[in-house]
Parts: C-alpha cells; sequence; structure tokens
C-alpha cells in the first residue's frame, strides 16, 4: 500500500462519501464473454453521480476539507476551484453543491458541450480558456489569487485518489475472485485508486491500464521508470489526454501489471459494442477497458476480468461510428 493511502484511508473514504455516491452495478454480456473467451464484469461508473467515477474522488475531496482549509468563516464566500475538460468539473461542481458552497470551475474551450452543459448544471461557475495547460493553469492561479478558493486537482490528490478508489473496492465486493482488474489511464487518479483496492483487498488478481495509443504517456512513462509528460495527445477518448501526476504514477509504477494501449479504431469499435450488446452508454474513455481485453484476448482467455467503465457522458450530436 501507499504510505499515505492505507486500507483503513480506503474505509473511512467509502463511509466519508457514501451519502452522496451510487453504488454503481456491475453487468456482464454472455456475447461479450463469447467473444473475449473470458468472464468479463462491467463496474459500471457510467450510471454514478455526474454520469462518472469522478463524483467518488471530488465528493471525498471536498468533505475532507476542513473549516481552516477555507480563508473565511462565511459559507457563501467559500470556494473551490480546478481545470478540467469536463467529468471532474462536473463532479466537483456536484460536491460543492452537496456541501453548500460554490464551484469556479476553469474548462478549455473545446470541451464537448454536453460536459459544458452538465457542469453548468450543477452550478458552478465557468471560465473558458484556450485548450492548452498554460491557459487553464494562469485562469486558475488568478481564480485562487482574487478569491481564495481551495485548489482541487483533478487526479493528483491523495483525497481525490481515496476516492476514485472505492469504484474498485465495491467491484472486488460485488464479484468475488477476480484475476485482474483494468481501468482506464489519463491522469492515473481512477488508475492509482483501483490498483490500491486491489492490493488491499484482492491481492492475488492482477492490475492493467488501458490507454489510447494516441495518448500513451502512462505507457512510455513505465517503459522510462519517469513520467514522460504528453504533449499533443490525438484521441477520441477526452478523458484520457491528460498526463500522469507525481503521486499517480509511483502507485501506477509499484502496483500495475502493464498498461495496455489501443488504436481509436479498436475504443470505437469496443465503445459500439458495449452500446448495442449491453445497451448502455459509454463515452469514448470507458472503452478501452473493453479494447484492450479484445486486443489481449489471449493473455485473459479464460480468466475472470473486472473492467472499469469510467463515465457515460458521450457526445450524442458526435457518435463516432457514424
Amino acid at each position: 500500500m501507499n504510505s499515505t493511502i492505507t486500507i483503513e484511508t480506503l474505509r473511512e473514504t467509502a463511509s466519508r462519501i457514501k451519502p452522496y455516491i451510487h453504488r454503481t452495478p456491475v453487468f456482464c454480456s454472455t456475447m461479450v464473454n463469447q467473444l473475449c473467451e473470458a468472464a468479463l464484469y462491467f463496474k459500471s461508473e457510467n450510471l454514478q453521480k455526474v454520469g462518472a467515477f469522478k463524483a467518488r474522488g471530488a465528493v471525498n475531496a471536498v468533505f475532507s476539507l476542513n473549516d481552516h482549509a477555507f480563508s473565511t468563516n462565511k459559507k457563501s464566500d467559500r470556494y473551490v476551484t480546478t481545470h478540467s475538460s469536463g467529468n471532474h468539473a462536473a463532479a466537483l461542481a456536484y460536491a460543492a453543491r452537496c456541501r453548500g458552497i460554490k464551484a469556479l470551475v476553469v474548462m478549455p474551450e473545446n470541451a464537448p458541450p454536453v460536459k459544458k452543459a452538465a457542469v453548468a448544471g450543477y452550478g458552478a461557475q465557468i471560465t473558458y480558456v484556450e485548450s492548452t495547460q498554460a491557459a487553464r493553469e494562469m485562469a486558475l492561479a488568478e481564480i485562487v489569487e482574487q478569491t481564495g478558493a481551495v485548489f482541487i486537482h483533478p487526479y493528483n490528490d491523495q483525497q481525490v485518489i481515496a476516492g476514485q478508489a472505492t469504484a474498485a473496492m465495491e467491484l472486488i465486493e460485488q464479484v468475488s475472485g477476480l484475476d485482474a482488474v483494468i481501468a482506464p489511464v489519463g491522469g492515473g487518479g481512477l488508475l492509482s485508486g483501483t490498483a490500491l483496492s486491489v492490493s488491499a483487498f484482492q491481492p492475488s488478481a492482477q492490475v492493467f491500464g488501458a490507454e489510447p495509443e494516441g495518448a500513451n504517456d502512462a505507457f512510455r512513462s513505465l517503459q522510462a521508470g519517469c513520467i514522460i509528460p504528453m504533449i499533443d495527445p490525438q484521441t477520441i477518448a477526452d478523458g484520457l489526454r491528460t498526463s500522469l501526476g507525481e503521486i499517480t504514477f509511483p502507485i501506477i509504477q509499484k502496483h500495475v501489471k502493464e498498461i495496455i494501449t489501443v488504436d481509436e479504431k479498436s475504443i470505437i469499435h469496443a465503445m459500439r459494442l458495449i452500446w448495442e450488446r449491453m445497451k448502455i452508454i459509454v463515452e469514448p474513455s470507458s472503452a478501452v477497458v473493453l479494447a484492450a481485453v479484445i486486443k489481449k484476448r489471449r493473455h485473459f482467455k479464460g480468466k475472470k476480468i473486472g473492467l472499469i467503465i469510467s463515465g457515460g457522458n458521450a457526445d450524442l450530436d458526435n457518435i463516432p461510428w457514424l
């Protein structure tokens, strides 16, 4: 286990966020199992609050803040802030609303419309910027300086990671005897949290990350033994374009067996397969886990595999196979 996120931390986190999140269901598909020649269990975080696993981490981070974290005692003047292309932004807005404080969110102007609408719908005040890391960070710094808002990082945060870990905790409770668990990887919050939970509660299982070839910084970083940031990610999986952080990387390095990269065609194929055969809506970032199993079919043959379906906030006006 990571030295600061212990088994006790994970259990406390699960208890803290329980009133504000869904215990999401696990689905199976006979047809998909036959295709992959394995028993697949889909932990459906597309049915989570805000339509993604991100609610877990954001709620834990916001409710872990004590009163001294804020620059004012007046509840109406307390703010949390972040930069995000969508799901974490919506999650933070939701978490802030649950606590009765305000969320100030920096979003790239080219974020999917469905995600912009969701963030606004949860009551966040949005600042739109150019789609560069520098623009995001500059706008965020101005917000923190002007308002005293507490910055909640989308993934490189201990409380966020602990919150994301609860998805795999639930999966392990719901399905016994898993041989492996696969989660998508962008910044690494979900994958590192998944790795910690599996290490703690199902140590015999292996953990794999699934990543687009066009945003393969996690794959390259593990190969190199150090973080190699993604400069210009090119993938339909917009939630996986971010690079690993200095907190998530060592956890992944220690506990994750392998990062499996998949191409754009296979992501779209897997996404359509889930929509058509399982009748659930997932976004491209979710589909990478099934694409990874299909790619490594021989390796996973005959095994019991848990897949973390990260979110369902698909842009219905831009379905990739149309």
